[in-house]
């Protein structure tokens, strides 16, 4: 079903407030710090004393000058957002400028929606539903949801594109990469591009850039703006390794054990986004999955029996209806494809507030659904691996994220 005015209009507004959000990081994150310096006041003056003593007011400063840095990196993902083909409409005046400098770029303007870059390719394709943006045009102020997500942004930078999170990765997308290889050992590998291997949920890119570096095309899908600007910027905007530097743990005091853990500093990317084999066949494509590649996709790009691997990663719990997620997945898949997948069941939409569908199964009957729909599971296993974790923090989720690989009956 093509999308209605109404919807068109939805997903400007969220698409420009998300926009906003970035542009106002440094404010928000500013005054964030500076809570913690009026609460030093709050203190009886031999406290205060003390802590001068300890250098916590000189450690505010450092944040400070951290966030800072932080800001000029958000400004240059926000440069440009009419990439994305929105005709937006941001409001002039974005708060005060506190970010030391950082260029905030005024209104951008529509641009056609495909994009052809030499590192990967960008397509636009509509997506609606409940993003959370305002009922109408005018001045947004980001909420802390908002921030959020911004932040985990920034350490999702970490994961994908950062020396730091290599063991992170390999936890993650090694096995995955390994079970690829596997499947199509049959194929040698100056023949892999004329496989196409899809990664929904691609996040910053990091997986399906590794895919297709490996020689298979490879096609990211994300419905996330945030992740979409953040990719595009590393992807198609970066000519060097480590030429950026960011400070992601800045915005949270809590189980830290020292100065240097907070204020680490993150080079990225690890390796150059341009450095793929000769002819490698990459691109993402930004969307909701079962918009994009469900039974009422594009009628010019069918799907059916088009993918012949599909990879999801940390994606299956962002379902509203598993059913239909596992539907597509083997629909699309040609006869024979494999399907391979890690992460937990951390379910997106549980007592969800905005009204959304919400269909939350065990692993066991996961499973069990995918059986009923036509795939044969195997090399079943659990592998533990944490998400976006500061490893020099004193806090650390591990996941028994469940890993197998299927294929189409």
């Amino acid at each position: 079903m093509p999308p209605t005015p109404s919807d068109m209009e939805e997903e400007e507004i969220h698409f420009s407030n998300v926009i906003t959000t970035f542009r106002n990081y440094a404010q928000y994150s500013l005054a964030a710090n500076n809570r913690r310096r009026k609460d030093i006041y709050r203190l009886p003056h031999a406290d205060q004393e003390v802590l001068e003593k300890l250098g916590y007011k000189q450690k505010l400063d450092e944040v400070d000058n951290a966030i800072r840095v932080n800001a000029e990196f958000v400004s240059q993902i926000v440069a440009n957002p009419e990439i994305f083909g929105h005709d937006l409409q941001l409001d002039g005046d974005e708060g005060e400028d506190t970010s030391n400098g950082a260029d905030h770029p005024g209104p951008a303007h529509s641009h056609p929606h495909a994009h052809s870059h030499p590192h990967a390719s960008h397509t636009h394709t509509h997506s609606h539903g409940s993003h959370g943006a305002a009922g109408q045009r005018g001045k947004y102020k980001p909420t802390d949801f908002d921030m959020d997500k911004l932040r985990s942004t920034l350490k999702q930078f970490v994961r994908d594109w950062s020396e730091q999170g290599r063991e992170e990765r390999d936890a993650c997308y090694k096995p995955m990469k390994d079970a690829l290889v596997e499947h199509f050992s049959h194929v040698p590998p100056e023949e892999r591009g004329k496989l196409r291997v899809l990664v929904p949920g691609a996040g910053l890119g990091r997986l399906a850039y590794d895919v297709a570096s490996m020689g298979f095309a490879c096609q990211g899908n994300e419905f996330s703006h945030y992740m979409l600007l953040a990719s595009y910027l590393i992807l198609n905007r970066t000519d060097s390794i480590g030429k950026y530097t960011i400070y992601p743990y800045v915005h949270s005091f809590s189980n830290v054990p020292s100065r240097k853990a907070l204020l680490q500093p993150i080079s990225i990317p690890d390796v150059l986004p341009s450095a793929l084999p000769p002819g490698a066949n990459f691109s993402l494509v930004a969307g909701d999955f079962e918009e994009v590649y469900g039974a009422e996709a594009d009628p010019d790009e069918p799907q059916a029996g088009e993918w012949d691997a599909i990879l999801t990663c940390f994606f299956l719990d962002t379902a509203k209806n598993i059913v239909n997620y596992l539907r597509i997945i083997h629909r699309i898949l040609a006869p024979g494809g494999v399907w391979i997948n890690l992460g937990p069941l951390l379910w997106h939409f549980e007592n969800n507030n905005t009204n959304d569908t919400s269909v939350e199964l065990d692993l066991e009957e996961v499973k069990a659904l995918a059986r009923t729909i036509g795939f044969e599971l195997s090399t079943e296993r659990t592998i533990d691996t944490p998400y976006v974790s500061n490893s020099e923090g004193m806090l650390s989720y591990i996941y028994h994220a469940a890993f197998w690989t299927a294929t189409k009956i």
